[in-house]
């Protein structure tokens, strides 16, 4: 079972040098960074740790900015049998890829998400991964700060992302909860507090209550784009 990462990046100079250099670590079969255009360092990064690490399965390739386009530009140019979509400011723990193989050892199983923790250790912080892997394992529904896997064959005939500027990982899961199991692992990936310690952790949450609340009711993801400040 081979195994594609795909990491969507715009002006990520500062988190990707650290998540390349642990995910290419893991044995993938390949890791393919999509840019949106970023106007930092982010793709000379890229070019150097590839021109580094010669051995390493490392691609990039650009798009139109989108995290769902990106995402799917990914998926289209991966060959695995398995889409691990990872963000840029999230490490995936030593036994991921293992763990998803194992996972998806039974057949009906069509995809997963790891459970998370940030990596800054407060209480606050582990309170709320807390609450988010309780949600997710309640409610089917993943992020994508928990490094959503997928079957290429489930994932295609989905359709991929749906093209919308936000909520596209919930509408994924969401649809990928139609389609078989999904497992729920325990393994942790640990990401990025920097969007609750800039926004303040309180307002983030209810910022976040709020958008899924509104998308649940309806309410269009380009509508609810305009009330979300993305934090890179």
């Amino acid at each position: 079972m081979t195994v594609s990462v795909v990491i969507p990046t715009l002006n990520e100079e500062q988190a990707l040098p650290q998540t390349l250099t642990r995910t290419l670590a893991l044995d993938f079969d390949e890791v393919l960074v999509v840019d949106g255009g970023s106007r930092d360092r982010t793709c000379e990064i890229v070019t150097s740790v590839r021109a580094a690490t010669p051995d390493a399965s490392l691609a990039l390739l650009t798009s139109k900015p989108g995290r769902a386009l990106q995402m799917n530009v990914g998926a289209a140019a991966g060959r695995g049998d398995v889409l691990l979509f990872l963000h840029a400011d999230t490490w995936l723990p030593d036994n991921a890829r293992q763990a998803i193989v194992g996972a998806l050892q039974e057949p009906e199983r069509v995809g997963g998400r790891f459970d998370l923790r940030f990596d800054r250790d407060r209480l606050l912080s582990r309170l709320i991964a807390c609450m988010i892997n309780w949600r997710s394992r309640l409610s089917g529904i993943a992020t994508g700060d928990q490094a959503i896997f997928v079957r290429r064959s489930v994932f295609e005939r989905m359709g991929g992302f749906a093209s919308i500027p936000l909520m596209e990982d919930v509408d994924l899961t969401r649809r990928l909860n139609r389609m078989g199991p999904v497992v729920c692992l325990r393994a942790q990936v640990v990401t990025s507090f920097r969007r609750w310690e800039a926004c303040g952790p309180i307002r983030t949450i209810l910022l976040m209550w709020l958008l899924r609340f509104l998308y649940w009711i309806g309410v269009s993801p380009i509508r609810l784009s305009q009330f979300y400040a993305s934090v890179r």
